[in-house]
C-alpha cells in the first residue's frame, strides 16, 4: 500500500447510521481484532480488550445502555473496547518474556522495564500513593523534564491505549468493506453490567460494526492550515 491508497481508505472512513443485517463472518472479525491488537500501546503492554457483542438479545439490552442509538441493535456485531487498570500485574511478565523469546529487549532492558514500569502504575495503598507524583513534577521539572506517570490519571493513559487500537479496528474494517459507528455516548456502568466486564476495566469506546445501508461519504473537516502548528504553537 502505498500514501495514495492510505488517504483514500482514511477518506473513506464514515461512521454510519443505519447498517444491513447481514452477519459478519467470524473469521472476518476475528481478524480485524488481530490487526487492532497490532495498535501501538505504551510499554507494550498491551491494556486493549475486546467485547464482541453478536447476540441480538445482548445487542438490544446494549442498545439500551448506548442511550437508544439505533446502530447497536442494527448492525450484526457491536464491539465494545476495554482498558485494563491490572494492565501490569496481569502482562508485565508475559510481555517481558515474549520480548526476550524474541530478541526485541536484552537483559539490560528487561531489568530497567521491571524497575519503572511497576512504580509508574503503582497507586499504593488507597490509591494515594500516586499524590508524590503529582506534587513533586512542578518543583523538579524546574531543573529537568519529568515523564508524566500514568498512576497519576490511569484512566486517561488506558483511554489512548484503547483508542489507538479501535482507530486501528475502524480503518481494518473499512479496508475489508465494512462500516463502523463510533460511540461515546453510552453508560459505562450499564454496559459493563450488562456484559460483565469486571469492575477493574474502563470502557471508553463502543463501535457498531457491519456492511452500511449506504456509505454516507458527506463529510467535512476545518482546513488543515488552521490547526497546524510549525515549530511553536
Amino acid at each position: 500500500m502505498n500514501l495514495d491508497d492510505f488517504e483514500t481508505l482514511v477518506l473513506t472512513r464514515r461512521a454510519i447510521r443505519h447498517f444491513k443485517p447481514d452477519p459478519i463472518p467470524d473469521e472476518l472479525l476475528k481478524r480485524l481484532l488481530d490487526i487492532a491488537h497490532w495498535a501501538p500501546s505504551g510499554y507494550n503492554l498491551q491494556p486493549t480488550h475486546f467485547v464482541v457483542v453478536t447476540d441480538p438479545q445482548i445487542r438490544k439490552e446494549l442498545r439500551v445502555a448506548c442511550m437508544n442509538q439505533i446502530q447497536v441493535e442494527e448492525a450484526p456485531a457491536t464491539v465494545v473496547f476495554t482498558g485494563d487498570r491490572r494492565v501490569v500485574e496481569n502482562n508485565l511478565d508475559r510481555v517481558i518474556q515474549q520480548e526476550l523469546e524474541a530478541g526485541s529487549i536484552s537483559p539490560k532492558y528487561e531489568k530497567a522495564m521491571r524497575r519503572f514500569i511497576p512504580q509508574a502504575f503503582n497507586q499504593g495503598p488507597l490509591g494515594i500513593h500516586w499524590l508524590w507524583k503529582v506534587v513533586s513534577p512542578p518543583f523538579s521539572r524546574m531543573r529537568r523534564p519529568i515523564p508524566s506517570f500514568p498512576a497519576v490519571q490511569k484512566r486517561f493513559w488506558l483511554a489512548k491505549q484503547v483508542m489507538l487500537s479501535s482507530m486501528v479496528f475502524m480503518l481494518a474494517a473499512t479496508a475489508a468493506g465494512l462500516a463502523t459507528a463510533p460511540m461515546e455516548g453510552f453508560d459505562e456502568v450499564y454496559v459493563k453490567r450488562i456484559l460483565g466486564i469486571p469492575s477493574s476495566h474502563i470502557v471508553p469506546i463502543v463501535i457498531p460494526v457491519g456492511y452500511p445501508v449506504d456509505m454516507e461519504l458527506n463529510s467535512t473537516r476545518i482546513p488543515i492550515d488552521d490547526i497546524t502548528h510549525w515549530n511553536t504553537w
